[in-house]
């Protein structure tokens, strides 16, 4: 479905991408890992046609630079840096609907479902908003249309547990027949949620490997546990994962999403010696 053909790209005579060659078929998520400078965004902006580059890029047979309208009507894309557009965010939705032939409502229902209160934020500019703000309407625009490739560089990196929560359970619903390739530098922000890994290390793939399918991105993993003492930074973390603490503030409960597990423990290790007991189910 995507052909990367021994791509190369240069900038001001220093290699970012160096001879890569990667072919992506339809129920792939795969994870394109890698340092900071690594190349990662390069690649896709290859893919999107925005840079010229030696070798080729084809989805399904279509050059992107040649049909740019054509290989982005059927992308889904959540950029890494969120445009600094000024424009209003219902008009940022309208254009972003007829582009592809999509319902803006439908845009809308997403970026809801991720917590945005599209009734206070509509008529202001897109660049006025949070961080937060700017990903879930990004990532509402991206999954609230028609797309069988989804491009997501750095997708979650400004939500917070709860919207982590739902955005997995949204990309669980686009498995099938979907191509999906998420760019993070850290391999635990997705590794539930995909079934191959690439990784790029100065513009070149220095491991391509598939990896166990059996989790379910949606999933929600029961967790306890009970704190040695009460601790005001701990009980803050803990509150901003959505858990509720028992009367006695030391007996804790709450869920985490099946691919945030792994943070969750490291977010939880930094308080290893409060933690007397911890049960995930």
């Amino acid at each position: 479905m995507i052909e990367f053909q021994a791509i190369s790209k240069t900038f001001q005579r220093r290699a970012v991408l160096d001879d890569v060659s990667l072919t992506l078929g339809r129920g792939n998520r795969v994870a394109l890992v890698g340092s900071n400078g690594a190349g990662k965004t390069t690649l896709i902006r290859c893919l999107l046609g925005e840079y010229v580059c030696q070798g080729s890029v084809r989805v399904d047979g279509i050059d992107p630079r040649k049909d740019r309208r054509g290989v982005l009507s059927r992308i889904g894309f959540v950029p890494q840096l969120p445009p600094p557009l000024k424009i209003p965010v219902g008009e940022l939705i309208n254009f972003s609907a007829s582009v592809c032939n999509s319902d803006p409502k439908r845009m809308e229902r997403v970026a809801e479902q991720l917590g945005l209160d599209m009734n206070v934020i509509r008529r202001q500019p897109f660049v006025k908003l949070s961080g937060g703000q700017k990903q879930k309407l990004l990532i509402g625009i991206a999954l609230g249309r028609d797309s069988d490739i989804l491009v997501l560089d750095e997708p979650a990196a400004n939500l917070d547990p709860e919207s982590r929560k739902i955005f997995f359970n949204l990309l669980s619903e686009r498995l099938d027949g979907t191509v999906m390739l998420m760019s993070s530098h850290r391999i635990d922000e997705v590794a539930a949620l995909v079934n191959r890994v690439v990784e790029l290390d100065r513009g070149k793939v220095v491991l391509d490997d598939h990896v166990e399918d059996s989790i379910d991105p949606s999933a929600l993993q029961g967790c306890t546990l009970r704190l040695v003492r009460a601790e005001d930074a701990l009980a803050k973390s803990l509150t901003s994962w959505g858990f509720v603490a028992g009367d006695d503030g030391l007996a804790w409960t709450g869920t985490v999403a099946g691919p945030d597990r792994l943070r969750f423990l490291a977010m939880m290790s930094r308080y290893a010696g409060l933690i007397g007991a911890l049960e995930l189910k």
